[in-house]
């Protein structure tokens, strides 16, 4: 998300300042509500709960979440998503908030008939034998935006805000799409953290064949044999269930594994190679974009 063409879209769209912590500006729709929230002071300990899930996305400075019930403890920081499951409460601080640069974010409240219909068509598009491939796991969820989501984000501000003709059929196309986008990351989750036990899905082996060969190049007919299925078959199975391709998946691998290694205390250039990355360089640009930091960073 350009985070200054966001800022300034939502400058237009904010009322006078009603209260200082959590001012908030709601739009409603027929599945689905928007609210952005503006905080111009520092704050501790404020309560934030919602009955259905909450899809939260920080636009400018930062607030420490603390979710009790997960033991979590983080900061939340612009070009990250935050989802808190139905009926699970959160407790914010706000650090850095003033009325010079407050503290925005947006959270979009979606009912959960609407992520079970989602996850229906899904999995019915999918034809996967497992009814859990695509199901929303209740429980809190932390992660970068991609690319994808920050424009998804970002054009929704716009339909909710505006009074355009179509807009119910706009927004819940717009909330379909994120939906399907966070069932995705629960989806590449699960995957990733069971890969060593069998899933009833076609890609489960090619995956755990990815895991275990990460320094190696990727070889989409070895994959394709495994998956038992034709090359257009396995792209477009593997897209729809991770919305990426299984080269970004393996990307996306090396990077978190080797930022454990880097953490465990591994020279960066090891790393690097160990993992196929053939360039210091390229491999330091990914892992920035991907972290947030350098690995040199990260090492210490």
């Amino acid at each position: 998300m350009n985070t200054t063409l966001l800022t300034e879209k939502l400058t237009k769209k904010r009322q006078a300042v009603d209260v200082l912590i959590e001012n908030k500006i709601t739009f409603a729709s027929e599945n689905a509500e928007l609210s952005i929230y503006d905080t111009y002071q520092d704050a501790q300990k404020v309560a934030l709960h919602s009955s259905e899930l909450l899809f939260c996305g920080m636009i400018s400075g930062k607030k420490v979440m603390h979710v009790a019930d997960s033991n979590y403890h983080e900061e939340f920081l612009p070009q990250q998503s935050f989802v808190l499951a139905p009926e699970q409460g959160v407790l914010i601080d706000f650090p850095e908030a003033s009325m010079q640069q407050p503290t925005t974010c947006l959270a979009i409240e979606i009912s959960r008939d609407k992520i079970s219909q989602v996850a229906d068509a899904l999995n019915m598009q999918q034809q996967i034998s497992s009814d859990d491939f695509f199901h929303y796991i209740p429980k809190l969820v932390h992660t970068q935006h991609n690319q994808q989501t920050q424009q998804l984000l970002e054009r929704m501000i716009g339909l909710f805000s505006e009074n355009e003709q179509d807009r119910h059929y706009l927004i819940d196309l717009s909330v379909n799409e994120l939906i399907t986008r966070l069932l995705q990351q629960q989806s590449r989750d699960l995957m990733l953290a069971n890969c060593q036990q069998t899933i009833a899905c076609p890609l489960t082996d090619a995956l755990h064949f990815i895991k275990e060969h990460l320094n190696q190049t990727l070889d989409i007919d070895t994959l394709c044999k495994i998956a038992c299925m034709s090359r257009s078959k396995f792209y477009q199975q593997f897209k729809l269930a991770f919305g990426q391709t299984p080269a970004m998946w393996q990307q996306q691998l090396r990077l978190k594994k080797s930022r454990q290694l880097l953490q465990s205390g591994q020279q960066i250039s090891q790393v690097c190679y160990d993992l196929g990355f053939t360039n210091p360089s390229h491999f330091s640009r990914l892992f920035k974009q991907k972290f947030g930091v350098s690995p040199k960073q990260c090492k210490h």
